[in-house]
């Protein structure tokens, strides 16, 4: 089974004295037959920014012929992209589920103790790591020096991504909720907005330079799907069984699709279709300006996991143990590649090479044209994160948010 985080409160915080206030004023109120004058205030949900810019980030790349990945024996993995064998190995304080990803010579990783880490992408030497209020489901995001990840606490956090320094911090909750629902999904970034679906059910649109928000919308079930943005319009899944697709700008619904089972992978949008899994175990490609149905692929297992398209083909692993590599415009498989158990890792496409995690505890580079094994790596643990090449330079094709490809 997938190690889905609880939908219930993962933290309480009561203001039993602050709630009793503020009942009693409402009763005395009412009984005078009056309105308040004044709305009371709470407590913000998006701390002050720190400030409106970032560290000029360093301009450092990364030669090595590396990938990355996590795996639940709390390491994070460097591996020689030729012979899979091991570069370099940082031990985490926990078990990591949170996909890498690489930017400014560093890799940057969320663990499920809480802790974010910033590391050097050619050593693995620590370089700053800071502690976020719960466990980290969520992948990060880097644009233009800051770093945006979600939480288990509830909060979507944004820190400068060169110094650690905490630029802000939204609160889901609002800061007066006695529930707080964690936020598993990654965040995309697109036109100074950054996007995150909560387990509150809800989808955020905030300013990515203050934290405040700009809208958000109630869906009908908790969200673990990551939004995926193209032109005007942002996508999203929810467990409510559907995908949602709606205005960037404003939030408005554009168009919603319903399938048999719920929707926790995150969408790709590639050359007006947005590819999808679901619960159902089947893939859609769907227009991604109508919503209508283009063609489906049915698999033998829940597709949790989420699609990436490179080079004309579609790439999605199953709970059936296989990776699968479909046609983009007509649907028809072109190979399959069987693990030794369930995949919900996302693939990494280069010219040649597929790169896969599977919970049989290995990630796998496979052949991409003719989806034959060149090697494997065996972690101490599961390996539901998603890969990512060092030299993105070599990577095909388009990526959904929770991949550190991207």
């Amino acid at each position: 089974m997938p190690h889905h985080p609880s939908t219930q409160p993962v933290s309480i915080r009561l203001r039993s004295t602050w709630w009793f206030w503020l009942l009693a004023t409402s009763v005395f109120i009412s009984a005078l037959g009056c309105q308040p004058t004044q709305q009371l205030v709470v407590v913000p949900n998006t701390t002050t920014p720190v400030s409106g810019s970032v560290t000029t980030p360093p301009s450092t790349t990364v030669s090595l012929p590396a990938v990355y990945v996590g795996s639940y024996d709390g390491s994070l993995y460097a591996l020689d992209t030729t012979r899979g064998t091991p570069l370099w190995t940082f031990r985490a304080d926990t078990s990591i589920h949170s996909s890498p990803v690489v930017a400014y010579g560093r890799v940057y990783i969320g663990s499920l103790g809480g802790k974010l880490y910033a590391l050097d992408a050619t050593s693995g030497s620590p370089i700053w790591s800071r502690t976020l209020g719960a466990g980290i489901y969520s992948s990060p995001t880097i644009v233009d020096g800051r770093l945006f990840i979600g939480c288990q606490d509830g909060k979507l956090y944004a820190f400068d991504a060169t110094t650690g320094n905490l630029l802000w911090r939204y609160d889901t909750s609002m800061g007066i909720s006695t529930q707080v629902y964690g936020l598993y999904s990654s965040p995309a970034v697109a036109n100074g907005r950054v996007f995150i679906g909560g387990q509150d059910n809800k989808v955020y649109a905030l300013d990515a330079t203050t934290g405040l928000l700009r809208w958000r919308y109630q869906t009908d079930g908790f969200i673990l799907s990551s939004p995926g943005v193209s032109g005007s319009q942002v996508y999203i899944g929810s467990s409510d069984n559907k995908l949602y697709a709606f205005s960037a700008e404003t939030g408005a619904l554009v168009w919603q699709y319903k399938t048999a089972g719920v929707v926790d992978s995150s969408p790709v949008t590639a050359a007006g279709v947005v590819y999808v899994g679901s619960g159902d175990n089947t893939l859609y490609a769907l227009d991604a300006t109508m919503g209508q149905p283009r063609w489906t692929y049915a698999t033998g297992g829940v597709l949790y996991v989420s699609p990436v398209v490179a080079a004309g083909t579609v790439y999605i692993a199953s709970r059936d143990h296989s990776l699968y590599a479909i046609n983009a415009q007509t649907g028809q498989r072109q190979w399959a590649f069987q693990t030794q158990f369930d995949c919900y890792s996302s693939p990494a496409v280069t010219g040649e090479t597929v790169y896969i995690g599977s919970n049989d505890t290995r990630l796998y580079a496979i052949n991409r044209r003719a989806g034959q094994v060149r090697w494997s790596f065996k972690t101490g643990g599961v390996v539901v994160s998603s890969p990512v090449v060092a030299q993105k330079s070599q990577l095909l094709g388009i990526y959904p948010t929770i991949s550190g490809g991207k």
